[in-house]
């Protein structure tokens, strides 16, 4: 029986996988069979025995099977999968373990797993930044209105506003590149992390077992990896996630019946909007995306709530880890990818933003107004007092602003009507918005090592 929607709905099989049961038992694996070759390079334990545990720490001998029968008897997981890979090891199965503490397997096998999911991510993130490059650049001149608490403010370009999504993911990118080594760490320090039971050597042996499987280490933990490490993944998670939200719930915004600037890929000979109103087609991916978000923010507080242990560790966060990794990193990735595709297949209206604009009467214009009254020499607070006097009246009168303007001496003293005329076209006062996009797509290019 299938319950977690992950299991049915949601997810790409490629980072699933990774958190798969097989595959979480591999890396418990692969880490036992690294302390033991550790082990033998010290001279704690013979080579011979060392690489016997190597050959059958893998699934051809160790099932997932044999290892949840132990456990039935066990209730202990880890000892269940100590004790499934000393069945398969012979004499040398009396060295498998040897000095470590539960949490020094799981922990490293976690990174392990951790180490592979974000090289994924990583990649997302990447082809999320090559796809909102473009269309920045192929938009870099499409000129739309600007909007601030819901009501037009002034131009600017549809290229502009992508770029700045551009400009977060690439910090964002970033971020990821900066936190790996704090978050894909390992322990083999024993049960309290002073390396007791490993003797002598600890150091050493802590040291290759972490160089072979390509982690750091963690320089003083307790029982377990320190929390605050997980706690950093799980938040800059989050933030990416809520990132993709704000872009998505802006395509929402902008498919909006009344307003229709952009819309979702929409297949129309076979799609379906709706159960019962025919002619719907709604924002499915932008509005998944928003939904799933929510669901990777909400498991921040746990995580941070795991960082709370008493002493040296308690088990309190291990239930919660089960849920709490898996399903951030998971639905990260479907997040990232489903964001991409919304982008890559996004339809741009030019001609209803130009339509948008015109609802506006000209009122968009105004800044550009007072700030040409400026430069002919009107002082600032007059020119903005003028111009929003017209303003209102326009609205008043439901009259163009132009008209407006045409009809306050303080205005025809200063701007001819031709003047006028040309500084309230929106396409002259967009700024350096596409210069700033050529900027950012260049940052995108410099990151990635890429022509976009």
């Amino acid at each position: 029986m299938l319950l977690c929607p992950l299991d049915y709905r949601y997810g790409r099989d490629e980072i699933k996988s990774i958190f798969a049961e097989e595959s979480k038992l591999l890396a418990l694996l692969n880490v036992e069979a690294s302390l033991a070759k550790a082990h033998a390079d010290v001279g704690n334990i013979p080579r011979d025995a060392a690489n016997e545990i190597a050959a059958v720490a893998n699934l051809e001998h160790v099932t997932v099977k044999r290892v949840k029968e132990i456990e039935e008897e066990t209730r202990h997981d880890i000892m269940a999968v100590v004790k499934a890979l000393t069945e398969q090891c012979g004499d040398a199965g009396r060295f498998v373990h040897l000095g470590a503490t539960s949490n020094d397997i799981i922990d490293t096998a976690t990174a392990i797993q951790l180490d592979g999911a974000l090289e994924i991510i990583s990649k997302d993130l990447d082809d999320l930044i090559i796809t909102l490059a473009t269309v920045a650049k192929r938009h870099r001149g499409t000129v739309m209105v600007g909007r601030t608490h819901g009501q037009f403010a002034i131009p600017i370009t549809f290229g502009f506003k992508v770029a700045g999504y551009l400009a977060e993911m690439i910090r964002h990118r970033k971020r990821l590149s900066e936190v790996s080594e704090r978050i894909l760490v390992g322990k083999m320090s024993g049960a309290v992390g002073t390396g007791a039971a490993l003797g002598e050597h600890f150091f050493q042996i802590q040291k290759l077992v972490m160089n072979d499987l390509g982690l750091g280490v963690e320089e003083v933990a307790t029982q377990i990896v320190g929390r605050d490490r997980y706690t950093e993944l799980i938040t800059l998670m989050a933030s990416i996630c809520t990132s993709c939200e704000r872009y998505a719930t802006e395509i929402r915004n902008l498919q909006r019946s009344e307003i229709q600037e952009v819309c979702e890929a929409f297949d129309a000979e076979k799609q379906v909007g709706s159960s019962t109103m025919a002619h719907k087609k709604n924002p499915v991916i932008s509005e998944n995306v928003c939904g799933l978000a929510r669901i990777v923010r909400a498991f921040v507080t746990p995580t941070l709530e795991n960082m709370i242990l008493w002493h040296e560790r308690d088990l309190t966060n291990s239930s919660a880890e089960r849920f709490i990794i898996p399903h951030v990193i998971v639905l990260s990735d479907d997040i990232l990818t489903k964001t991409r595709k919304m982008f890559s297949s996004l339809a741009v209206n030019k001609e209803r933003m130009l339509s948008n604009m015109a609802m506006a009467k000209g009122k968009i214009m105004a800044e550009a107004v007072m700030i040409y009254l400026v430069e002919k020499g009107m002082g600032r607070q007059v020119a903005h007092e003028v111009v929003r006097r017209a303003s209102m009246g326009a609205d008043e009168r439901d009259v163009h602003l132009l008209e407006a303007l045409k009809d306050d001496e303080e205005v025809t003293l200063l701007i001819s009507e031709k003047e006028l005329e040309k500084v309230m076209k929106p396409e002259n006062y967009i700024g350096k918005a596409p210069e700033i996009v050529d900027r950012m797509v260049a940052k995108a290019e410099l990151l990635l090592g890429l022509k976009i």
